[in-house]
């Protein structure tokens, strides 16, 4: 077995972040991958191929409650899911960081705060060249400096929307959004502002994804080797089961064995926790650092749903993606408790409709739909627990969850019907015009976190405050996993934020 001084299995918003961090540090380094590189074709912007044929999707098949087949909403590619995220880029409150009281219950204190997590919120948003723009979000937490870009735009029907929404009285303010556009010179924007953004692979490399920004700059250093199709299967502990001796992997369709001194998982939150539960062993009988029993526990996915405003007036948007509003984050008068997050979405087209229309529905009136909408995406905070897990039963993934502290988020959902039925009232097919509603199902895990929390108790994390494994010395954790509360804003930029964080302490750590 080769040694290197370091391997990270995974090559994500997590690993592909953290490989950039250490890729000059002179350290041997090998980035296990289960997937290839996401082809550039053609297809990357087919709205049949990509929504309704899931063409980047993986076909494999988990399990969830009752046995049932789950078919879950991720891909395995270099870059991971940020190949086909809308690129919201985010940064979590600084009360998220503290004990919050919802009306649901008790989201937990994270063992690092805003303070800390700061500067690598600005190193992250640099990184991965976040448009923005700083003092129009009332919950904003505190920055140092302005966002590194300039924000996005909004197009004449957005920019409409944005100051009706003021004239009452709330605070829409620019999504930050990690594109390679320049808006100031359009010749040599790699960006085109197109219609097929949000979901969809860029056909152009201008999204600020994990493979495009971290991983392909990473491998002119002879330090980085990236094996693709190399599926880590098990992680195997030295006989006292305090390190881990070596990586069992299927490369290309045979086992072979890596060596390192240190080892960090970022295969998503499922995943990596799946990957400690197949690793058991001896020392590690329920699943590799599970003393605490908590290692697959406390999934966390949001409680995510998408709403088509449909409207007589028309909306000629092509890049709609630019705007939302944090007005009831924290909650409101008459409701002391949080609600949520609203942001706009990609444009929709009829064929992105038809999944959820009636068979019966003329091509025509889904087309008419998709014209005369706005499309919203709208983000409560679940909370953690225990019987929100992935499991792994024989051969296959369980995902059980059950959704909770749904009072305040479908508060949020009427909220913002009653809103927007006040701002285009006089235009509507109908006195409060239409508004289609589709929550997220749980095959929609595209913000997956909480599995390997991390904290300062052994008995009720899995990680410590540098996403070290309590129990064996040289495993790390850098994806969605360790988060011990969701927040309800997409969770990319911390993922990013923190590795980069991890990727400091490693550092110090093999000077």
């Amino acid at each position: 077995m080769e040694q290197y001084d370091i391997i990270i299995i995974g090559t994500g918003a997590g690993g592909g972040t953290l490989l950039h961090k250490l890729k000059d540090s002179g350290k041997k380094i090998l980035v296990l991958e289960r997937g290839g590189y996401l082809p550039q074709e053609k297809e990357n912007w087919d709205t049949v191929e990509v929504f309704q044929k899931e063409r980047y999707h993986t076909k494999e098949a988990w399990k969830t409650s009752g046995d049932i087949d789950l078919h879950p909403g991720t891909g395995y590619w270099v870059g991971g899911n940020t190949k086909v995220y809308g690129a919201a880029l985010f940064r979590l409150r600084e009360k998220d960081f503290e004990q919050i009281q919802h009306a649901g219950g008790i989201s937990l204190e994270w063992p690092v705060k805003y303070a800390e997590m700061a500067p690598y919120y600005t190193e992250a948003e640099k990184l991965y060249t976040v448009h923005g723009k700083m003092g129009l979000d009332p919950t904003e937490p505190h920055r140092a400096e302005e966002y590194p870009y300039p924000e996005v735009s909004h197009e004449p029907r957005i920019q409409q929307l944005h100051d009706d929404l003021r004239k009452k009285g709330y605070h829409p303010f620019y999504i930050p959004l990690g594109i390679k556009l320049n808006e100031a010179d359009r010749v040599h924007s790699e960006c085109i502002r197109c219609n097929t953004c949000d979901g969809f692979p860029c056909l152009l490399h201008a999204k600020s994804d994990a493979d495009i920004n971290c991983v392909r700059p990473s491998l002119s250093d002879d330090n980085v080797t990236l094996l693709t199709e190399a599926k880590v299967t098990r992680l195997v502990t030295n006989a006292s089961g305090t390190q881990i001796d070596h990586i069992e992997a299927l490369y290309q369709g045979t086992q072979v064995l890596f060596k390192a001194d240190i080892v960090v998982v970022a295969c998503g939150a499922i995943n990596s926790a799946a990957l400690l539960l197949r690793s058991a062993n001896d020392q590690h009988p329920t699943g590799l650092a599970n003393k605490s029993d908590q290692v697959g526990r406390n999934f966390m996915k949001h409680l995510n749903a998408a709403m088509l405003a449909i409207s007589t007036k028309p909306n000629p948007s092509i890049f709609q993606k630019t705007l939302a509003v944090n007005d009831f984050y924290w909650g409101e008068k008459d409701f002391a408790f949080p609600m949520g997050h609203v942001q706009l979405l990609g444009k929709s087209n009829k064929d992105q409709l038809t999944e959820d229309a009636p068979f019966f529905t003329p091509g025509l009136v889904l087309d008419e739909m998709a014209t005369h909408s706005i499309d919203w995406w709208l983000t409560g905070e679940d909370l953690a627990a225990a019987e929100n897990r992935v499991q792994v039963i024989g051969e296959n993934i369980h995902l059980d969850y059950t959704e909770n502290n749904t009072e305040g988020f479908n508060r949020l959902v009427a909220k913002w019907k009653h809103i927007l039925a006040g701002i285009d009232s006089g235009d509507s097919f109908f006195p409060h015009g239409i508004y289609l509603r589709k929550n997220i199902p749980i095959s929609g895990v595209a913000h997956q976190v909480g599995t390997l929390r991390f904290g300062t108790d052994p008995a009720t994390s899995v990680l410590d405050r540098n996403c070290k494994s309590h129990e064996i010395d040289n495993l790390y954790v850098v994806d969605g996993s360790f988060f011990p509360s969701s927040g309800a804003v997409n969770p990319s930029l911390t993922i990013m934020a923190n590795a980069l964080r991890v990727g400091e302490h490693l550092l110090a750590r093999m000077k």
